[in-house]
């Protein structure tokens, strides 16, 4: 087709035949928390929170230019492809399982996804009771962070039961039926409309035109909204411009935010790391400052899971901090390439006949299921109250053919290129990372 950025997708003849759909349907969003009969496996969350770090490492040293300003919700990615995972087999399976950094015991996987996403959504209500116990002055609402997963399948396809109920019962999401063989543009539009609903309208246009097709048989989706006011916000008042070290040798007066206060801080081996809580200290804001004007990427090089556990638990220290507002709102990325690069291949079908979703739907020689690409959309906006973020992740599933075989204050001057992260302190997961190169 003209035109089709995504034209490098496989397109195959259609072969089988749907039952008609009579409507597309827009279900109320919501999420379902599933309670485990094994109390460790409700609470462990470090399985999920490594896999999550790890993979998003990975992914932001293959996102972008190394001098643009990246933002990826290793949370998002890692979620909706948790539920994928779940309908892998054979060598599909084991190839997810190494580049998703999961472990080979499913119920400690898909318990360790549930109990974080029930510790996330519990921060909202933690957060409105300490506002309305307090009687002292600080942020007036409490934490907004909902998180939403749905999948979206062709109508009358024979999905596996237990696959089902597996995603209902961990992740909270249902299958939504929609006609992709007769509709498809009318589904993409439809799964677009409820991840702008789900995302307050900050992510719109999750999936492109032509990347839903007649041979498109599920969607699986995650989507993420976070506003989450400081502990302690900045003074409008002290906000000037400063200058601040972008790319190359440019230098920028960028509006910066000024604070004397205990912030959580680490001097290590050529950066500094540095926590900023939001209301209620369960979420933190990351930065993690290279001392050379010009050190980012050998920092993004040394850039480990252990380094942002550690960062989860820093002791506090007085400092003046300046920091600048910036704001990044990504286009769609498609991270299919990159998943491949990393070593996930037989999940999109490479080579032709390998992809092994068998736990999801049933193979059959003349239509079984392969991921045609994986779709990722974020936002961030941070400022003197607090941080607004949202993303959404999509893995769009096709059908293919199979083929059998007390001191004084520390200054600190955030005033060059730095990495950030919005982590879950107990479990340290990084539910966004990214990096800054130029606030405006």
């Amino acid at each position: 087709m003209p035109g089709n950025p995504f034209k490098e997708l496989p397109y195959h003849r259609l072969v089988c035949q749907s039952a008609p759909m009579t409507s597309l349907r827009l279900f109320p969003a919501l999420l379902v928390v599933a309670l485990f009969s094994t109390p460790l496996q409700a609470m462990d969350t470090t399985t999920a929170a490594n896999a999550i770090n790890s993979l998003g490492i990975d992914l932001l040293a293959k996102t972008g230019n190394p001098d643009e300003n990246a933002l990826l919700s290793p949370y998002s990615i890692q979620t909706a492809l948790a539920m994928t995972y779940a309908g892998a087999d054979g060598k599909t399976r084991d190839e997810m399982a190494k580049v998703l950094y999961f472990p080979k015991d499913d119920a400690q996987l898909n318990g360790s996804f549930a109990a974080l996403q029930k510790k996330l959504l519990d921060i909202e209500q933690s957060t409105a009771k300490l506002i309305a116990d307090s009687k002292h002055g600080g942020p007036s609402e409490p934490i907004t962070i909902e998180i939403a997963d749905r999948l979206f399948g062709q109508q009358g396809c024979d999905f596996r039961k237990p696959f089902l109920d597996l995603i209902k019962d961990n992740y909270g999401a249902p299958l939504e039926a929609l006609d992709f063989v007769k509709q498809a543009d009318a589904a993409r539009t439809h799964i677009n409309t409820w991840v702008a609903d789900q995302t307050h309208q900050r992510i719109m246009d999750l999936i492109p035109p032509y990347a839903i097709t007649p041979d498109t048989r599920l969607v699986l989706v995650n989507a993420i909204y976070l506003k989450a006011p400081w502990a302690s916000e900045f003074k409008k008042n002290d906000i000037e411009p400063r200058p601040f070290h972008a790319s190359g040798n440019k230098t920028n007066d960028v509006p910066t935010m000024s604070a004397q206060h205990s912030f959580g801080y680490l001097k290590s081996d050529g950066y500094a790391a540095i926590s900023l809580p939001y209301i209620g200290s369960d979420l933190e804001f990351l930065i993690l400052l290279p001392d050379d004007v010009d050190g980012l990427p050998d920092l993004e090089k040394k850039l480990t899971p252990t380094m942002l556990a550690e960062c989860a638990k820093l002791y506090e220290k007085d400092i003046f901090l300046y920091m600048p507002k910036f704001k990044i709102a990504t286009p769609t990325m498609a991270l299919a390439d990159k998943l491949q690069d990393l070593g996930m291949k037989s999940a999109f079908d490479i080579p032709k006949g390998s992809a092994n979703f068998d736990r999801m739907a049933p193979r059959k020689l003349d239509d079984c299921l392969c991921i045609s690409q994986v779709f990722h959309k974020t936002f961030l906006s941070l400022d003197e109250n607090g941080t607004e973020a949202a993303a959404a992740t999509a893995v769009v599933m096709m059908k293919t053919l199979a083929i059998e075989g007390n001191a004084w204050p520390l200054y600190v001057h955030i005033d060059h290129h730095f990495l950030f992260a919005i982590q879950h302190k107990q479990s340290g997961a990084c539910i966004f990372l990214g990096r800054v190169t130029n606030p405006n």
